[in-house]
């Protein structure tokens, strides 16, 4: 999905709105494993992946990587308390493929909501969108048992297991490797 169809999905821009809008993003190539934030950062950038794929993590004390979130294509990546309150951030923003995103910066999103009421809207159905996955996976850690919460993931990310390093999926669905490769021999 492209970030023109993504945004007229939500609101229905006007043409000349949405070239203004588009406008105040910048098209990037970004390689694989770039991290584009670091834990204790404000996170002044939001991306929209247009192709290929991103992660949110934290470390442990012991320096384990825990992932808390994957960004695949049409989807908008960011650390969203840091984003949104311009905090530091917990967590770190990485590149898992040779990506296209389009970026735009806390400072020229704040400019499109003062300039478009329809920008406003945008903004709360994404980040509607977002709270509702986050409870979504919440709901799933809690309440859901190891093989329900990889058939949730596979709905959310249906690709995933070929695009990224089984450690990672195993540490977002908050199990061991070895578990979540009981769970995938039984798929086959």
């Amino acid at each position: 999905m492209t970030i023109t169809d993504y945004l007229t999905t939500l609101v229905p821009f006007s043409h000349d709105e949405l070239n203004d809008i588009l406008s105040y993003f910048e098209k990037e190539y970004i390689p694989k494993n770039k991290v584009l934030l670091k834990e204790g950062q404000v996170c002044h950038t939001l991306y929209f992946v247009e192709q290929g794929m991103g992660r949110s993590y934290y470390l442990k004390e012991e320096g384990k990587e825990i992932t808390q979130w994957f960004f695949g294509e049409g989807k908008f990546m960011t650390s969203a308390d840091s984003f949104f309150n311009q905090s530091p951030s917990r967590y770190y923003l990485e590149i898992l493929e040779d990506s296209i995103v389009y970026s735009i910066s806390y400072k020229k999103l704040d400019l499109l909501l003062a300039k478009y009421h329809k920008m406003e809207k945008f903004a709360r159905l994404l980040s509607i969108e977002m709270l509702t996955k986050i409870v979504r996976k919440l709901n799933a850690i809690q309440f859901q048992t190891a093989r329900e919460r990889y058939d949730y993931m596979i709905s959310e990310f249906p690709d995933i297991s070929h695009r990224v390093p089984l450690g990672y999926i195993a540490s977002y669905l908050g199990m061991t490797q070895e578990t979540l490769s009981r769970i995938r021999r039984n798929d086959f």
